[in-house]
């Protein structure tokens, strides 16, 4: 095997000839992206004192100069790098207001610092060169040491956590530029190296991010930088390790808002627009095949792209990523648009429900999750870390207590809210229940599950779709103080393909508790009626219907929200005011909400007709008329139950009729009827058939495999993707293998 130079990072062989040459077609556009950023920059005057406040801009600004002057030879470009990286190494020490030399302001700079000085460092005059060569040096030895000393505390451990990540990159790459001329650089590259084996291990497999989107954009992609730093650097390519990375994509689009601009905003999100990435959606799409990915990094880079930047609360932000878009993109990466995909997914780890009747702009979604802190696969390691080695590991301070919460949007509206980022995370800043007022144990203060008891868990306890429709039941009673006593606080959430959300929550405690239900949003819901409240914003309203309890004590008023959202510039403050409509049950030891948040165009005059269904058994029933669709949802019917003509046993159950198409379903169950007509399952399951006048589809989900037997006339032409289809009198059976499966036929 040939050797290859990799003297210049990110630059071996001959992909710097290369690259010179695709700028001038296939990577035009990204040239161009490099090129502006690079004119913004000389506009711009770098402070000659280190200013309070972050000063991670100066990392990019060096390596998107420097790669800028290697792509074209134009002097001016490296004296451009020279200003930017010069003033930064003269600094005394990177980072002020917090942790100086030892954060992300070291980790930024070291990062990108290191590679303008393996970039253009021999054409620096010889003095500068030793310089900065001096300069990272130390910059780097500080790191390590202090990663070192405090292994099992802060960052150095946080295997979870973006400082991490940020840390260890620029680390990593200071030694890779360093090592050659100073051996004990090694040192930092076998730590990280090992540092990021055990982060990809850890991370969970269903590629969500506990600390929510913001933060997803601003630490995540700085895996993937160390992953290419190392593969550049010595060969290893450790992403096909990763089915983190691997999936991590689909987390960031299924917390993307209908209109792909704006963001569901769970854990601490400095705003709704700080989530693209242009840079790492072409990372993903290359290393993972992910069209996508690749087709969504277009989207951005020439619709949304210049909102994103100046509207983003992050910083340094999408703007300094030019030269990660360059260095990124593969044009051999097709592209294919979101409209295929199905409109639900589940991240287990994090107990993240999500759900939208379509992938256009006026879509509505919802969003709904219960884990414990970190997600269950960090809740777990961080514990077994404590025990056997004495480390803190988790650090998930940008994780909220919002167990049981959901988020919900319509017609390019945010209708039910969440705070986003907060100093003091509350429960009571969310869409859950309260417990005489109170919220989540240990709340009330930045890291709500830091020495946090391990029982103190919230989850998902079931999750089940088809045919359009989610079921998740989400149990967060572990998450209250104990002192009152709390038994069950269950929260079913139905989602309709009609746009509609029905909400239970099952609630009891050991003693009388008043039960409050919350529900946020960014302008005050009014009465409209005696059981109806509406939430309106520009396009779109929230009709929420409350169906029980049967005895109704509302109010409205506001909820306010503190925040700093970056240590290193103490005096920045977000202040935002929630409007809060509160509904009250007891006091009593059980309590039941029951209510259906129906999701209209605000110029529609008609409002569905929501009225509770008596139960033959347990559970509760609602029946939603929609114009000429309705829809009865059985909920909690686990032991059988019947409400009108519509009977079930299971988790959950639909029979609906809208737009000319009837729907039978049952969610975790076995048995599902209505009119003569009947689903059947052997074993638990899930269960959605559809039927029309032509066409039969029947959605089955089990965890083992199953026969189902539905009552329908035999099958003319049958596509069974894996299922046996036998046709019996009047019935046809399918023997089901165990996962996800459809099957359809004409009649």
């Amino acid at each position: 095997m040939t050797d290859v130079d990799r003297s210049k990072l990110l630059l071996p062989g001959r992909r710097l000839q290369r690259l010179r040459e695709e700028i001038r077609d296939v990577r035009a556009s990204q040239f161009r992206r490099l090129y502006e950023q690079a004119d913004w920059y000389r506009h711009q005057q770098p402070p000659a004192e280190h200013p309070t406040a972050s000063i991670t801009f100066f990392g990019p600004a060096a390596a998107n100069l420097s790669l800028l002057h290697l792509l074209t030879d134009q002097d001016h470009y490296l004296d451009e790098a020279r200003r930017w990286i010069f003033t930064a190494a003269r600094y005394p020490h990177w980072g002020k207001a917090h942790m100086p030399d030892h954060d992300l302001d070291a980790g930024w700079l070291s990062y990108g610092l290191s590679l303008a000085y393996s970039w253009i460092g021999d054409r620096l005059p010889a003095a500068e060169r030793e310089e900065l060569e001096a300069k990272l040096l130390l910059q780097g030895q500080r790191l390590y040491d202090f990663a070192v000393e405090s292994e099992g505390g802060w960052w150095s451990s946080s295997y979870w956590q973006n400082h991490n990540w940020i840390c260890y990159a620029g680390l990593a790459t200071a030694g890779y530029a360093l090592q050659d001329r100073h051996p004990e650089a090694r040192e930092w590259t076998k730590r990280a190296e090992e540092n990021f084996r055990k982060v990809l291990e850890l991370l969970p497999e269903d590629g969500s991010n506990c600390e929510g989107v913001v933060y997803w954009r601003y630490g995540v992609p700085w895996i993937a930088t160390y992953l290419d730093v190392l593969e550049q650097a010595t060969g290893t390519d450790l992403f096909p390790d990763s089915p983190y990375l691997r999936e991590t994509f689909w987390y960031r689009l299924y917390q993307a808002a209908p209109n792909l601009e704006e963001i569901v905003n769970h854990g601490d999100c400095h705003d709704r627009r700080s989530g693209h990435s242009v840079a790492f959606y072409y990372l993903l799409a290359k290393k993972y095949r992910l069209p996508q990915a690749q087709w969504l990094a277009r989207q951005v880079a020439e619709r949304g792209f210049w909102r994103e930047a100046y509207e983003s609360g992050v910083k340094p932000g999408v703007m300094p990523e030019a030269f990660q878009e360059l260095l990124w993109y593969d044009p051999t990466v097709p592209e294919q648009d979101v409209r295929d995909l199905p409109t639900q997914r589940y991240f287990p780890d994090l107990g993240l429900v999500v759900a939208r009747t379509g992938w256009d702009r006026d879509a509505t979604m919802v969003s709904f999750k219960a884990s414990p802190g970190g997600g269950h696969k960090a809740w777990e390691r961080a514990k077994r870390f404590k025990d056997e080695d004495g480390w803190d590991t988790l650090n998930a301070g940008h994780h909220h207590p919002d167990a049981n919460a959901f988020v919900l949007l319509s017609r390019d509206a945010f209708l039910a809210i969440d705070d986003g980022y907060a100093n003091r995370k509350r429960a009571a800043n969310h869409n859950l229940v309260l417990v005489d007022g109170q919220g989540f144990v240990n709340e009330d203060r930045y890291h709500v599950y830091k020495e946090l008891p391990y029982q103190h868990q919230a989850r998902i306890r079931s999750h089940a779709a088809g045919a359009g429709y989610v079921h998740a039941v989400g149990e967060s009673a572990a998450m209250y103080e104990p002192a009152l006593g709390v038994r069950q606080v269950d929260r079913h959430l139905w989602f309709s393909p009609l746009g509609h959300t029905v909400l239970l929550d099952r609630l009891a405690a050991d003693a009388d508790r008043t039960w409050t239900w919350l529900l946020h949003s960014d302008h005050p819901a009014t009465a409209d009626a005696e059981r109806l409240h509406r939430i309106r914003k520009a396009r779109a309203r929230l009709d929420v219907h409350h169906v029980r309890p049967d005895a109704l004590d509302t109010e409205i008023g506001e909820t306010e929200i503190y925040a700093n959202p970056t240590a290193s510039t103490p005096s920045l403050e977000i202040r935002r005011v929630q409007q809060t409509l509160r509904v009250h049950a007891g006091p009593a030891r059980e309590a039941t909400f029951l209510a259906v948040l129906d999701a209209r165009d605000d110029h529609d005059p008609d409002t569905s007709h929501v009225t509770a269904l008596d139960v033959d058994g347990e559970g509760q029933a609602v029946r939603i008329e929609r114009g000429s669709d309705v829809e009865v949802v059985l909920l909690e019917v686990a032991a059988g139950a019947t409400a009108g003509d519509v009977s079930a046993t299971g988790a959950a159950a639909v029979a609906a009729q809208a737009d000319g198409r009837q729907v039978l379903g049952v969610a975790h169950g076995t048995r599902v009827a209505r009119g003569g007509r009947e689903v059947v399952a052997s074993a638990t399951a899930s269960v959605f058939v559809t039927w029309d006048a032509y066409e039969v589809g029947v959605d089955v989900s089990a965890d083992t495999d199953v026969e189902v037997t539905v009552t329908a006339d035999a099958p003319v032409s049958v596509r069974a993707d894996g299922v046996a289809v036998v046709p019996e009198d009047g019935r046809v059976r399918l023997h089901v293998p165990a996962g996800t499966h459809r099957v359809t036929w004409t009649r």
